[in-house]
C-alpha cells in the first residue's frame, strides 16, 4: 500500500496535466520547504527520563505563514507530516487564506501520560522548535489528541522563550488567552454552509435527506445547523454504531442521550443500524465526519446517497473517487468542506495580531462568506474543466500557489 506522502505527491503528478505549471515549481512543491526532526527528553513523575520522536513539517510559505496542527499519536511518522502538511497548503490555498501549509507530531500515546508529564512533553516540543515558530512564519494548532489545554502551555514557553508576548504564534487556544469566538463550531458549520451552496446549485428541497457518520464536534455541529435549517437529519453515528429515523433526528437531543447512556442505541423512535449501514443508506446526502478510508472500493459501489459531503480528513480512497465520480455521485473533498476549521483559526490570528476581538456572529458572517466563494470557484473549475469536485478543488489551490511563486520569482 502507498504511504500517504507518495499519495501526495502522485495526486500533484496528476493535477499537473490540467495546469501549465513551471517544471521548477512542480518540482518544489512535490517536497516540502524543510521537515524538523527532534528527540524530546522528558522527566517523568517516576524520575526517569523518556524519549519521543518529534516532528515539524513545513511544506510551502509561498502565499504566507505555515500553518497546521501538532497531533499526538503512537502512529505519528515522517511520511504522514509532510504528507498531511501538503494538504494543508492546499486547503489553505482553497479557501484563500493567507497561509501555506505545516504539520507536526509526536509519536506518543498521551493517554499513557500524568497531567504533568503531558505538560513537560508540550513545552518539550516548543523548546526543541521554538525559533522555527512565530506568527510571521508558522503557526501551529491543536490537532488529534491535542486541545485548547496543550495549546496554552506551548504558547506560555515560546513566550518563555522568545521574552514577549505573541499570541498569534499559536491558535486554537482557550478564549481567555486570546481564542476565537465560533472555534468550536467551525468546522460543522463550515461544511453546513456547503451543503447551503449545493442546495442552492441543485435546488434541493429543505427536506433533503441527510445521513452524518460521527457525533464528535465536527459531525455534531454539522447536524446542529442542518437540522436548525430544516435538513431531515435520518441518521448519526458514533464509534460504536448508528441510529436512524425516517422521520427525522434531533442532535441536540441524541447526543444528551448518548451522554447519558455511552451508547447511540435504543434512542427512542430510531432503529439502530452499523456505521457500514449508514454509509449505505438512501439518502441525499451522505456526510462522512469520522474517520479516514470509510468509502473505499468494496463499499463504493453500494453507495446510494446522490451527494457526499466530507468532514472528515480523508474519509474516501482514491480508488472509491473514481467509482463514486464513474456513478455520477458528486463527492465534494475535505480541503474544501472542512475548512471552517482553519478558517476560524485564521480569524483568530487575525484578532490576536490587531489586538481586536470579535463577537461569535461577525466570526460566522465571515467565516460564510469565505465557504461561500470557495464552494463557488471549485463548482466553476468542477463545471468548466469535466473533473470531480476533489481534482477541481486541487487545480484551483494548486495554481494559486504556483501563481504566487512564480510572482516571487527566485526559481
Amino acid at each position: 500500500m502507498s504511504s500517504p506522502f507518495t499519495n501526495a505527491q502522485k495526486q500533484i503528478d496528476e493535477l499537473a496535466k490540467h495546469l501549465e505549471i513551471d517544471r521548477r515549481i512542480l518540482a518544489k512543491i512535490k517536497r516540502p520547504d524543510r521537515v524538523l526532526k527532534a528527540n524530546l527528553k522528558v522527566k517523568m513523575d517516576n524520575g526517569k527520563t523518556q524519549i519521543f520522536k518529534a516532528f515539524r513539517s513545513q511544506h510551502n510559505n509561498a502565499k504566507g505563514p505555515y500553518k497546521g496542527g501538532i497531533r499526538f499519536h503512537p502512529n505519528v511518522s515522517e511520511d504522514e507530516v509532510k504528507a498531511l502538511s501538503t494538504w494543508m497548503t492546499w486547503k489553505c490555498a482553497v479557501v484563500g487564506i493567507p497561509y501555506g501549509g505545516g504539520k507536526g507530531g509526536v509519536i506518543v500515546d498521551p493517554k499513557k501520560l500524568s497531567e504533568t508529564e503531558l505538560e513537560r512533553l508540550c513545552r518539550a516540543y516548543m523548546r526543541a522548535f521554538y525559533k522555527h515558530f512565530g506568527s510571521w512564519l508558522d503557526v501551529p494548532a491543536p490537532d488529534v489528541n491535542t486541545s485548547g489545554k496543550e495549546m496554552a502551555w506551548m504558547l506560555d514557553e515560546y513566550q518563555k522563550l522568545v521574552g514577549h508576548l505573541e499570541p498569534g504564534t499559536i491558535t486554537g487556544k482557550p478564549l481567555e488567552l486570546g481564542g476565537s469566538q465560533g472555534r468550536t463550531e467551525a468546522t460543522g458549520l463550515g461544511g453546513f454552509y456547503v451543503l447551503e451552496q449545493l442546495a442552492r446549485v441543485k435546488n434541493l428541497p429543505k427536506n433533503t435527506t441527510v445521513a452524518i457518520q460521527g457525533i464528535g464536534n465536527v459531525g455534531y455541529y454539522f447536524g446542529y445547523f442542518a437540522n436548525k435549517a430544516g435538513y431531515n437529519v435520518v441518521a448519526m453515528s458514533d464509534s460504536k454504531g448508528g441510529v436512524y429515523s425516517e422521520a427525522g433526528l434531533d442532535p441536540v437531543k441524541l447526543l444528551a442521550y448518548k451522554e447519558h447512556h455511552d451508547s447511540l442505541a435504543g434512542f427512542p423512535g430510531t432503529k439502530t443500524i452499523s456505521n457500514e449501514d449508514l454509509l449505505e443508506l438512501k439518502v441525499d446526502v451522505l456526510v462522512p465526519a469520522a474517520l479516514e478510508n470509510q468509502i473505499t472500493k468494496e463499499n463504493a459501489p453500494k453507495i446510494r446517497a446522490k451527494y457526499i459531503i466530507e468532514m472528515a480528513n480523508g474519509p474516501v480512497t482514491p480508488e472509491a473517487d473514481a467509482i463514486l465520480h464513474q456513478r455520477k455521485i458528486v463527492s465534494l473533498p475535505d480541503v474544501l468542506c472542512n475548512a471552517g476549521g482553519v478558517t476560524v483559526s485564521y480569524f483568530e490570528w487575525v484578532q490576536n495580531n490587531m489586538g481586536y476581538y470579535w463577537e461569535k456572529d461577525e466570526v460566522f458572517k465571515k467565516l460564510k462568506k469565505i465557504m461561500d466563494q470557495a464552494f463557488m470557484e471549485v463548482w466553476e473549475v468542477y463545471t468548466k474543466k469535466k473533473v470531480n469536485p476533489r481534482m477541481a478543488a486541487y487545480i484551483l489551490a494548486v495554481d494559486r500557489v504556483a501563481q504566487a511563486m512564480k510572482l516571487k520569482g527566485g526559481l
